[in-house]
């Protein structure tokens, strides 16, 4: 049975997809990064850890495309929600979220800022 995947694996893996992409030669594809026919072991290696964390065929080639060899995939990855290992996040009510997603909470009182004469 294969050791499970850790944020690690995952990070290392989207840098390898990346980094070692085809680069077309006359001879045909080599490996952009060491020039071993493409795909090279490291991104074979890529590939698989990103298949099984749950990416398909088609977000793979997204990461590749967008050339972004620290691009963040979220650890667990879920397509669409929470895992059944996470509940879902309650948000109190009050706090907005900004476009940034950071938790903005209002102000117990208003500000009180010097006045311009």
């Amino acid at each position: 049975m294969p050791a499970p995947l850790t944020p690690e694996d995952v990070r290392l893996a989207v840098r390898a997809v990346v980094v070692h992409t085809a680069e077309e030669w006359p001879t045909g594809p080599l490996c952009r990064n060491d020039g071993a026919s493409y795909p090279c072991r490291l991104h074979r290696w890529g590939r698989r850890v990103l298949e099984a964390h749950g990416l398909n065929e088609r977000q793979i080639e997204a990461l590749i495309r967008h050339g972004n060899p620290f691009v963040h995939v979220p650890f667990p990855f879920t397509a669409t929600g929470p895992s059944r290992q996470q509940a879902a996040r309650v948000v109190p009510q009050g706090i907005r979220h900004t476009a940034a997603g950071r938790p903005v909470t209002p102000p117990v009182t208003a500000p009180r800022w010097p006045r311009a004469s």
